[in-house]
């Protein structure tokens, strides 16, 4: 069984987390929607996740809505006392799987206590606020009302800490002038890296950054380079995307997500790969391609 501790940890909050954890978005159906299409896998992950000594799951309300959280409470309440338990608010799901904005105090709030109450907790670990000007990545604007009224349900003791989810840099200064801010949840991989100069920022500030789609999301990573490097090193190709995530900054926590045994396995296995100097620069010169 692979160590997954070999891939380092860092500050999440009040905890201390191992940098490979798990996302259980794809735990859900088809599109983030309905049930999952195996119930009894999923919960099976969940239970290996943390077996194998996973102690970071990121999840939200709106996955499903509410089957992951659900997944989670039947699978592993009562929760281990080193799992942190990061969901996140500010969307909502249409009758159709569409994905909308719920910025409003009324929306963010029962979010929030709808997380609460299929969690099965009293309070949430960490809670991203996903901002949604635009659902296919940032743009910007202020996000003080939205995160003031954040602000508020954490001085109530519903949330502990709280992060920001699909923001620019100016939006986590903003941020920074209305509460602590604990992790920020892009889009970021190998080949997407509009967030290099925020990451970097963040690793002087000691904030962790957690890239969502680390393995291209719905489209996942192609490229003959990483191929390459992958077929060398008798790895698979998603194994070394992640290891390249953990060797490019240690600030980095990482949620690949998966409904299978079999990949999750494969996912949490990156932490044995070590990549050379020469094999950072042959992956770097990726995206300068795509």
């Amino acid at each position: 069984m692979t160590d997954i501790a070999q891939a380092g940890a860092y500050t999440l909050g009040d905890h201390t987390v191992k940098r490979l954890g798990y996302g259980a978005m794809q735990l859900a159906g088809p599109g983030v929607f309905g049930p999952p299409k195996d119930r009894t896998e999923a919960i099976a992950v969940l239970r290996e996740a943390v077996a194998q000594g996973v102690n970071h799951i990121d999840t939200s309300d709106f996955y499903g809505p509410h089957v992951t959280n659900q997944l989670i409470r039947e699978a592993l309440h009562p929760y281990p006392d080193d799992l942190v338990i990061v969901t996140k608010i500010g969307a909502r799901r249409g009758d159709d799987a569409s994905w909308n904005p719920a910025f409003a105090p009324e929306e963010l709030t029962r979010a929030v206590h709808d997380n609460l109450r299929n969690l099965g907790v009293d309070s949430l670990d960490v809670v991203n606020l996903r901002i949604m000007f635009d659902a296919h990545g940032p743009a910007e604007g202020s996000i003080a009302a939205p995160l003031t009224t954040l602000a508020e349900l954490q001085r109530q003791g519903l949330v502990r800490r709280i992060g920001l989810s699909n923001v620019t840099a100016r939006q986590v200064a903003e941020g920074r002038s209305i509460a602590n801010i604990v992790c920020v949840q892009n889009a970021y991989n190998l080949a997407h890296r509009a967030d290099d100069a925020l990451i970097d920022e963040l690793a002087a500030a000691g904030t962790a950054y957690v890239p969502f789609f680390p393995l291209g999301g719905f489209t996942p990573l192609q490229s003959g380079t990483l191929n390459a490097v992958a077929g060398s090193l008798g790895a698979t190709p998603m194994q070394v995307a992640l290891a390249w995530l953990l060797a490019r900054s240690p600030n980095i926590l990482l949620i690949p997500g998966t409904s299978s045994l079999l990949h999750l396995r494969e996912n949490l296995a990156s932490a044995d790969l070590m990549l050379s100097k020469d094999t950072m620069t042959k992956l770097d010169q990726i995206a300068s391609r795509s």
